[in-house]
C-alpha cells in the first residue's frame, strides 16, 4: 500500500469519526466470514459503519478528531463501528452481537469524545433507546396538562352534583 492510497484511507476514516457520535472499537480475530458479514448487515440496518483498520492508520485518523481519546489505546486486530444516529441503539447491538458470538469482542469506545470501557459499553445498552426515551418525554408532557384538564372537570363535575342536589331539593320543598 502506498502512500496515496493510506491517505485516502486516513481521510475516509477521520470524515466518518467526526460525522459519528459514537466510535466503538471491536476485537473480530477468529468470526468467519459469515459472521462479519451478518454483523455488518445488522449494523447497516442501524446506520452504524463497520470498518476493519490497521492501528498505525487508525491513531493518525483519530489525531485531533471528535474521539481523539481512544487513538492510543489500538492494539491487535481491530474494527471500528462508527454509529451515527443513536449511540445507545449501536451499542445494544454490538452488545447483542457480542453474547451470541463467542469470538467477537467490544474492547472500549468514544461517545462524544469520552471514553468508555467495554463494561460502561454494556451499560449504555441496557438504556431505552432514543425513540422509547423521547415517547416517554412526551407521555410525560402530555400527562400534565391532560390531568390539568380532568382535575377541573371534576371540580365543575362536583359543583354540578351540588348545584343538581340543591335544585331537587327546592322542587321537593
Amino acid at each position: 500500500m502506498n502512500r496515496d492510497e493510506k491517505a485516502v484511507i486516513i481521510q475516509s476514516i477521520r470524515e466518518k469519526a467526526q460525522r459519528a457520535c459514537i466510535a466503538v472499537v471491536t476485537d473480530f480475530k477468529g468470526l468467519s466470514v459469515e459472521e462479519m458479514t451478518r454483523l455488518r448487515s445488522t449494523l447497516r440496518e442501524s446506520n452504524v459503519e463497520y470498518q476493519v483498520v490497521k492501528n498505525t492508520l487508525a491513531r493518525i485518523a483519530f489525531d485531533d478528531s471528535s474521539h481523539d481519546v481512544i487513538k492510543d489505546k489500538f492494539k491487535d486486530c481491530c474494527a471500528i463501528a462508527f454509529g451515527y444516529d443513536d449511540p445507545v441503539l449501536a451499542a445494544k447491538v454490538l452488545v447483542d452481537f457480542e453474547k451470541k458470538s463467542k469470538k467477537f469482542q467490544t474492547r472500549f469506545a468514544s461517545l462524544d469524545g469520552k471514553y468508555l470501557e467495554a463494561a460502561s459499553l454494556k451499560d449504555l445498552s441496557e438504556l431505552p433507546g432514543r425513540e422509547e426515551l423521547l415517547a416517554r418525554t412526551l407521555g410525560t408532557m402530555n400527562a400534565v396538562p391532560t390531568n390539568f384538564v380532568r382535575l377541573f372537570a371534576n371540580m365543575l363535575r362536583g359543583m354540578l352534583y351540588a348545584l343538581n342536589g340543591i335544585k331537587e331539593q327546592k322542587e321537593q320543598q
